[in-house]
């Protein structure tokens, strides 16, 4: 049987099994390492362990590891892949945990490989053997690029759980809403020409030009159109992040692309607001004679609320002595609920380590989220709802 390392042990060998996704093939990596990591631990503890392949994605893997039987119960949940990382600006290997300053550094230590270390050394302490209702460890591939793992997930039936707990960093504070997140773009197609005759051409630029003006007009829409006093920037977004166009001074462009993205609030639509842009493009691309096509990067993420008097907020509130809150960053939250589970986000660690150089998680974030799981439980597991 295999022997369930320390804390830092297990640390060590997650950020040690490279397992980056990425929308770029030369960064993209297996998380197969750390699943069979994972599910060796928690199968030595009595856990039934599934690894599921995502579909059309051979080496990438969800696992669902059970511990009880019956309806309800919890899930702890958390992804395996980590965001690639910028070489060079470490101070140390970032595959390799190094511990100094009384925190511990590696990608993926917040981010969150470092959960799954805290979840299993927490459960190994406990008594598992007479759960009243079924524990439930979740780990998913690939939410750091496309969310493909708990995609697959909710096209599953709806799971027998009531509720779940993501970990991701929100420095111990209960999150109970997040903004959806799109990311699109738009390419302009026109003609290009020699520079000295405008008539030989039609310009890609100067369409996109008045593509840009539409957009943050729509922007300005947005924010006066809707807002949520719940969030610090308490309307959706509009950011226009990186365009490209043209090839040389001298020419006429001929096709210029820009990519956004759209952070909408809860209760609003990904699709509304997808097809709010798209109507406006036409009238654009007939009065400057070009193409103009908008499409999705990448599939998007809808918003996520759960009520904030639901059971598991109302108990991390007081496991935690924090009130819960919204972020603007996207999680697999809004997965978890079609599932039909009450989900909230609390994790160790804060956001502002994660996807930066030198990503670490502070030692004392470990025993108050041991005390948050210890709680859970107990609450949950092993008491009859």
């Amino acid at each position: 049987m295999t022997k369930v390392p320390s804390l830092v042990q297990m640390m060590s060998q997650l950020i040690g099994s490279p397992s980056i996704s990425c929308s770029q093939a030369s960064w993209d990596q297996s998380n197969k390492g750390v699943i069979q990591l994972l599910e060796s631990w928690l199968s030595s503890m009595g856990f039934e362990c599934k690894v599921l392949p995502l579909p059309n994605q051979p080496e990438k893997f969800n696992l669902i590891a059970t511990i009880g039987k019956g309806n309800g119960g919890l899930v702890l949940s958390g992804h395996t892949d980590t965001v690639p990382y910028d070489e060079g600006r470490w101070e140390s290997d970032p595959f390799k945990l190094t511990e100094r300053d009384q925190k511990l550094y590696g990608l993926g230590a917040c981010d969150m490989k470092g959960f799954f270390a805290i979840v299993i050394d927490t459960l190994r302490d406990m008594d598992l053997s007479n759960l009243a209702e079924p524990l439930i460890i979740l780990a998913t591939a690939d939410e750091e690029s496309s969310m493909a793992g708990a995609r697959a997930l909710s096209q599953q039936a709806k799971w027998n759980a009531r509720y779940a707990l993501i970990g991701e960093p929100t420095s111990l504070t209960p999150i109970h809403a997040h903004k959806g997140i799109m990311m699109d773009k738009i390419r302009v197609t026109g003609q290009a020409g020699h520079s000295s005759n405008p008539n030989l051409g039609r310009s890609a630029m100067d369409a996109m030009h008045e593509v840009m003006t539409e957009l943050m007009s729509f922007r300005n829409e947005l924010k006066q159109t809707y807002r949520d006093a719940s969030f610090v920037i308490d309307y959706p977004t509009l950011n226009l992040g990186c365009i490209h166009g043209g090839d040389n001074p001298n020419r006429i462009c001929g096709k210029c692309e820009i990519e956004f993205d759209m952070r909408a609030l809860p209760g609003m639509s990904n699709d509304a607001l997808f097809n709010a842009v798209k109507q406006r493009l036409p009238t654009i691309a007939e009065r400057t004679n070009t193409e103009i096509e908008l499409s999705s990067l990448f599939p998007d993420v809808p918003s996520f609320s759960t009520p904030k008097e639901s059971d598991i907020i109302k108990a991390c509130e007081e496991l935690t002595n924090n009130d819960a809150e919204t972020v603007a960053f996207a999680t697999e939250g809004p997965f978890l609920n079609t599932l039909g589970m009450e989900t909230l986000v609390l994790g160790p660690g804060s956001i502002d380590q994660a996807h930066q150089p030198n990503e670490f998680l502070a030692l004392d974030q470990l025993d108050p989220m041991q005390k948050v799981i210890k709680g859970l439980v107990e609450r949950f597991c092993t008491q009859r709802q």
